[in-house]
């Protein structure tokens, strides 16, 4: 199918709008985990639906020293695979459109829950994060907004805001896709030389070695997934351990030893120069 760039939001909303609208919200260098998000998004509204990839890449969710600059900005090669994917419209607008007024000085702010695990290691990332999300749900007016799981944390946040901040639209967490060695797909793996993959894929492995451990309960977890990446920081190049968390999904707040229940296990490092996070959900507790 052919698919629309759009710039402005006023062109947007000037299209005609038939069944139901859904947003799949990007940074562009699009992957085929972005595209599962979309094929995700057509089925969910139907061939008489609207499907809009946004393509933004927001300077408020990059700290000091972080790769803005760096980011991989490629509008045709993300135009060509949102259209395989079958989204109707790709909203590109420039920062001006965005934020017209500048920097914002009313923001939204993610709470407690924003503070730990990526919020630690990133102050103020999910404040820009949430802001930029808010100002696209209006920009969009989708009924449904998708977003992938392997954001195991934004996701939880966004759906928090839609709920506190009543935001009429449906949040849809899309599992991780991961490439046949199980690196989870991102757009940052295409800074990883082959040495660097190597080093990587101990994070995914640990992840799933850990995983088979839930049924013996969250400390057998956590003492699986260190083992593997122990190993791992001994490697050339080493695996630099950001953090390993096995958190309650509700608020992120780390599980106890005796915990029973749904978890999710996360895991951020940089492997060279390159920063990667992964996750999985968990149900954690006592073998039968």
């Amino acid at each position: 199918m052919t698919t629309q760039l759009i710039r402005t939001a006023k062109e947007l909303h000037s299209l005609p709008r038939g069944g139901r609208r859904a947003v799949v919200m990007t940074m562009g260098a699009l992957h085929e985990g972005h595209a599962t998000l979309v094929r995700e998004a057509r089925r969910l509204v139907g061939p008489e639906g609207q499907v809009v990839v946004t393509v933004f890449v927001n300077p408020l969710q990059f700290g000091a020293g972080e790769d803005l600059d760096r980011y991989p900005r490629t509008l045709d090669a993300d135009l060509a695979i949102a259209a395989e994917a079958d989204a109707d419209f790709v909203f590109a607008p420039s920062v001006d459109e965005v934020y017209p007024g500048g920097e914002p000085q009313v923001r939204i702010t993610a709470g407690p829950m924003g503070e730990r695990l990526e919020g630690a290691s990133r102050p103020g990332h999910f404040d820009g994060v949430l802001t930029v999300v808010g100002k696209l749900l209006h920009l969009t007016l989708p009924d449904v907004a998708l977003f992938g799981q392997k954001d195991a944390q934004q996701l939880a946040l966004i759906r928090r805001m839609a709920r506190d901040l009543n935001f009429p639209v449906d949040i849809v967490g899309v599992p991780t896709v991961r490439e046949g060695d199980n690196l989870a797909l991102s757009s940052r793996n295409r800074y990883l030389s082959d040495a660097d993959r190597a080093t990587a894929l101990e994070l995914s492995r640990a992840l799933l070695t850990a995983g088979t451990s839930a049924g013996k309960g969250a400390a057998s977890v956590r003492r699986s997934a260190m083992v593997i990446l122990d190993s791992a920081a001994r490697m050339e190049p080493p695996l630099r351990l950001d953090y390993l968390a096995l958190v309650d999904p509700s608020d992120f707040t780390e599980v106890p030893d005796d915990y029973s229940g749904e978890a999710i296990l996360a895991v951020a490092a940089k492997v060279g120069t390159t920063r990667l996070i992964d996750n999985i959900p968990l149900t954690v507790g006592a073998a039968r």
